[in-house]
């Protein structure tokens, strides 16, 4: 299987439509199509069947997904360990994080590195999924997730907190919660169940069963922003609600500890530029 026809295969597998594996690949729909075909007649098998809901592997498309996805993978490895031993102080360093994490620790971090390697430029990405590091959907990432994987190194970089913040105006309003009522007579603003459950049926440790949960958000710099703007109690980190003008620490016997790592894939670990992101980093958590 030639290996570029091999991952327009795979991304049209992963897909199902021309259109998605376009999309994907960065190429036009008429490429992929005549990828395939071509991929079809020097393997002599159908890979694909055409359907109304788009294209469905073949048994022979399940036996062709299987050995390019090997092949997918050795290619990423080949790339890692080329770029592990580059000792250039210069080129892409794309790094993961949280958008609040970003803000708080990373830019500071990044201004700092850009003084002492002007040559290392980093593509920074805010999500609150976790980026596949195998896959190279990014070379370092910030995570409140230790890996479990073989091929990941893992830094503790540091335990923090969560509280229970309001703004000036709602507690004027509202009053202080009182503990042990599950936020009777409060407004709660959290994240969305899908990504921090608990963070929707408490806050802090304290239920909020009796709380009327207002907006749920996926990003922790709206939620601050909900919270700032009296909408109701919020649980935030406490390096967020304290740099928040406004806000007013609720409770503050309540905390949550969370820790905090750097995650980076093993064959990355001796390249330069990588590395020199990760110390930055690691440095910036140090400092605060």
């Amino acid at each position: 299987m030639d290996w570029d026809n091999a991952r327009i295969y795979l991304a049209l597998y992963r897909a199902g439509t021309l259109r998605g594996a376009a999309e994907q690949l960065d190429i036009d729909q008429a490429t992929v199509g005549r990828r395939l075909t071509a991929l079809e007649k020097s393997l002599g098998a159908r890979l694909f069947l055409r359907t109304p809901a788009g294209y469905v592997p073949t048994p022979a498309g399940e036996l062709a997904a299987a050995a390019a996805e090997r092949m997918e993978q050795g290619a990423e490895q080949l790339l890692r360990q080329m770029q592990g031993i580059d000792e250039r102080l210069c080129g892409v360093v794309r790094l993961a994080a949280t958008d609040s994490v970003a803000r708080h620790f990373l830019v500071p971090a990044l201004q700092q590195l850009r003084e002492t390697h002007p040559g290392i430029r980093v593509v920074l990405s805010t999500s609150t999924q976790l980026t596949n590091l195998t896959k190279r959907e990014a070379d370092i990432a910030v995570r409140t997730v230790r890996p479990d994987s073989p091929d990941l190194i893992a830094r503790h970089l540091k335990r923090l907190h969560t509280g229970i913040f309001a703004s000036k105006s709602y507690l004027k309003k509202r009053g202080q919660p009182e503990p042990g009522t599950a936020l009777k007579g409060h407004d709660v603003v959290a994240y969305q169940r899908a990504l921090a459950p608990h963070m929707v049926d408490q806050v802090c440790g304290e239920s909020s069963a009796n709380a009327d949960v207002v907006m749920e958000v996926s990003n922790g710099l709206i939620l601050a922003d909900c919270v700032q703007a009296g909408m109701g109690l919020g649980e935030l980190p406490v390096h967020v609600g304290e740099s928040t003008p406004g806000l007013v620490r609720v409770w503050p016997e309540r905390a949550e500890p969370y820790d905090m790592w750097l995650v980076l894939h093993s064959d990355l670990n001796r390249t330069a530029r990588v590395r020199a992101v990760a110390d930055a980093v690691i440095a910036a958590y140090g400092a605060q």
